[in-house]
């Protein structure tokens, strides 16, 4: 294949915008606020749940306080009942009076009981308000961060898109004006060749495999009419000649 010496040296000013185009697509997948986002999104889904436990829990344990109460009253007002019937006087057979007293004496109890299981729940209950507390502050502080490194990741990606997009266009200019086979053969080896499709051969040294071209491989470079367009031995790239190439 030929190609004028400046279209192919335009190749390297093409090669050069790839490369850059190439490292604005790495940093865009390697912004470190993306890891420190997956950390702190991992973070906040566990603390997320353990609040939301912490939630039913309280919630429980209010249904749970609210019954103990209601048991409590029950057995407060049949006391309340039964000793206004001893007061009265209405009872008046020894058999009703000692039976009534049993009863009172049976009641007193299970309110003491009933009073200590209130107690005991009305403790958890606050144990898990306290936890509830605890973690939506630990959830909130967590969103802020998650909410500051997401700003701080989307301008990273506004001014990488930015950027870019100068890049793109500066490369459509650049290429407007190649031969369409050697931008096609330049395309096709770069994709093969891990996004380096045209190297510079510089003091006699491919810049694409850092090999030293050999005498042979310079005899044939030099013998090479201008518009040739030369391919590296060693890697295969397009070799493009500069006034630096060493010849």
């Amino acid at each position: 294949m030929n190609a004028a010496p400046a279209d192919q040296i335009r190749l390297l000013d093409i090669q050069a915008l790839d490369v850059r185009l190439t490292q604005l697509a790495h940093r865009g997948h390697n912004l470190p606020e993306l890891a420190e986002l997956q950390t702190l999104e991992a973070d906040l889904l566990q603390q997320r749940d353990l609040l939301v436990a912490a939630q039913t829990e309280e919630s429980d344990t209010s249904r749970e306080q609210t019954k103990a109460e209601q048991d409590v009253d029950q057995v407060r007002q049949r006391a309340a009942r039964d000793q206004k019937r001893l007061d009265s006087g209405a009872v008046t057979s020894p058999k009703d009076l000692e039976n009534l007293q049993r009863e009172l004496a049976s009641l007193a109890k299970r309110q003491g009981d009933l009073e200590d299981i209130v107690l005991e729940v009305m403790e958890r209950r606050e144990s898990a308000q306290e936890r509830v507390t605890e973690l939506t502050s630990r959830v909130e502080a967590i969103q802020a961060k998650v909410d500051d490194a997401t700003a701080r990741r989307d301008a990273a990606f506004a001014e990488i898109e930015a950027e870019r997009a100068t890049v793109a266009k500066e490369r459509e200019l650049t290429v407007a004006d190649i031969p369409a086979d050697l931008l096609k053969l330049y395309d096709k080896i770069r994709a093969k060749e891990g996004g380096v499709g045209a190297a510079r051969l510089y003091q006699r040294r491919c810049e694409g495999c850092r090999l030293e071209l050999n005498i042979t491989e310079l005899n044939d470079v030099r013998a090479a009419a201008a518009d040739t367009v030369l391919r590296c031995e060693n890697c295969s790239r397009i070799l493009v000649r500069t006034p630096d190439s060493g010849l």
